[in-house]
């Protein structure tokens, strides 16, 4: 089962694992495709009560779009040897040699939403990740269809299939956007292998209890529903349907101890499935824009160093060199304000954004620089990839309390990949317990300057700290994310425990 941090994703994946030998699986194909027509109603729902007793028509509209996705992977293992001992290998000859090659199945149980009568399917990506062989069952159908994937992303957890067939019960889309907290939702899937297959699945009610959800851990574009209907293993790419049984999300994650509902599960909304579907069916992958600003959120600290009014926004820590950003003339410290018309509240809001436009299109941007409003036009770029790294040890000398800095040599340059151009201190460590910790400094981050004042070497940062009388000192740090480098601001508490 899938973890993410104390998150459960796959609450999806019942995981039955059956050892036997087998041979290798053809795997499954990609195809790039015409996108297909899906039915959307965008009508707002009717919030009133008056006279509800029973949600069986609206099951009996959106059950039979729900489908069974049983997907296998085949994994290759060699046999062990009894004579690993050198002392048997004189007798034996080498364990290495004349090993058997041995197959077993993994099978992942999840669910999947018809879109479309000809076949196309939703489901979650980790349900079906590096499967070999996909089956789907159809509800009222004891039929069994072999789907090729179309495409699947990562950062959404969203990925389409497609069977071989007619006169599917699609389902209706509805619009996610349109949501309140406190709607009544309906979870549809298959927990725990409960349906076999052409059976109808399960259903279970619950209310939208947040919207806008991230933080998750799923490193990549999180505006989750929260629901307390109860979702379990197998639920995994199944409907959350509202009150009248149009698709609203995708069940995707859930919170819990136990690796069972606890109440508290997660679907990605219909608005951002459907356009990730749209672009994986037209292309087989999704591209995203891409700005070249490192934005981040405002936190009072910052808000105060800054001579800022309100925490609104997206502060721009750093700007990528050649991005579309830098050529508009954004620059670090202005603050995001408005992308397209659309209110940004903090970073996320800006991530989301960006990565909903595609390469090439076109974007206006109203930002904050010293209290004054301005708008710049830009044209995105595409997201490059990201690969993580992380920093080795360094000599160290204490700078802000429980945090040690270390000057840098060629050799850190080189194996961190810093430009020569970013002159600072190397961040060593970081208690755990610190308030630099809590305003997020972290260990590999080069500090560049302490309120306002640019520094070059260890010696003068920890100075620089020392002297800072403020109730908050500001960093500026240059950090690596991925393949991309930039620097962002770090407001730290500078009162005494």
């Amino acid at each position: 089962m899938k973890q993410f941090s104390k998150f459960v994703s796959g609450f999806v994946a019942g995981v039955l694992v059956v050892a036997l030998c087998a041979d290798a699986l053809q795997s499954s194909l990609r195809a790039t495709e015409q996108v297909p027509s899906m039915a959307v109603d965008t009508t707002p729902i009717n919030r009133s009560t008056s006279g509800l007793t029973s949600f069986a028509p609206v099951v009996k509209r959106a059950s039979p779009s729900v489908v069974n996705i049983y997907s296998t992977r085949v994994l290759h293992y060699h046999e062990s040897h009894p004579f690993m001992n050198p002392f048997f290998q004189q007798f034996f000859g080498n364990p290495d040699e004349g090993q058997r090659e041995l197959t077993r199945r993994e099978q992942v149980l999840g669910s999947g939403i018809i879109i479309t009568a000809d076949g196309y399917i939703l489901t979650a990506n980790h349900v079906i990740a590096n499967a070999d062989e996909i089956k789907i069952a159809v509800t009222g159908n004891k039929n069994e269809y072999r789907a090729r994937v179309i495409g699947g992303d990562p950062d959404t957890d969203v990925a389409v299939l497609k069977i071989d067939a007619s006169g599917l019960p699609a389902i209706t889309l509805g619009d996610s956007s349109q949501l309140d907290v406190g709607d009544i939702v309906l979870a549809i899937g298959n927990p725990f292998d409960i349906s076999q297959p052409g059976q109808t699945p399960t259903v279970t009610m619950g209310i939208v209890s947040a919207l806008g959800r991230s933080g998750l851990g799923f490193n990549g574009y999180e505006n989750f529903i929260q629901t307390d209907a109860a979702i379990n293993p197998g639920n995994s790419g199944g409907a959350l349907v509202d009150a009248e049984g149009r698709l609203v999300g995708i069940n995707t994650a859930i919170e819990s101890s136990s690796e069972g509902s606890e109440g508290i599960g997660f679907a990605v909304p219909v608005n951002l499935a459907r356009h990730v579907a749209e672009r994986l069916i037209s292309g087989g992958r999704v591209s995203r824009g891409y700005l070249g600003v490192l934005p981040q959120d405002i936190t009072p600290g910052l808000a105060q160093s800054f001579g800022l009014s309100t925490e609104n926004g997206a502060l721009v820590g750093g700007v990528e060199p050649g991005t579309p950003a830098e050529k508009a003339g954004i620059q670090s410290g202005d603050v995001i304000t408005q992308f397209n018309g659309e209110t940004i509240g903090d970073e996320n809001d800006l991530l989301l954004a960006v990565a909903d436009c595609a390469p090439g299109s076109k974007a206006a941007i109203k930002f904050i620089r010293d209290g004054q409003a301005h708008t710049v036009k830009v044209t995105l770029a595409e997201r490059p990839s990201e690969a993580a790294q992380s920093a080795p040890q360094q000599n160290q000398t204490d700078a802000l309390d429980g945090v040690t800095v270390g000057d840098l040599d060629s050799d850190l340059r080189s194996q961190l990949q810093i430009p020569d151009d970013i002159q600072g201190a190397i961040v060593t460590d970081v208690a755990q317990d610190s308030h630099a910790a809590e305003a997020g400094l972290q260990k590999g981050d080069v500090i560049l300057a302490v309120d306002h004042h640019s520094a070059g070497n260890a010696d003068q940062i920890v100075n620089l700290c020392n002297n800072a009388k403020g109730k908050y000192i500001l960093l500026k740090v240059w950090r690596k994310e991925g393949d991309i480098g930039g620097t962002r601001y770090i407001s730290v508490d500078n009162t005494k425990d």
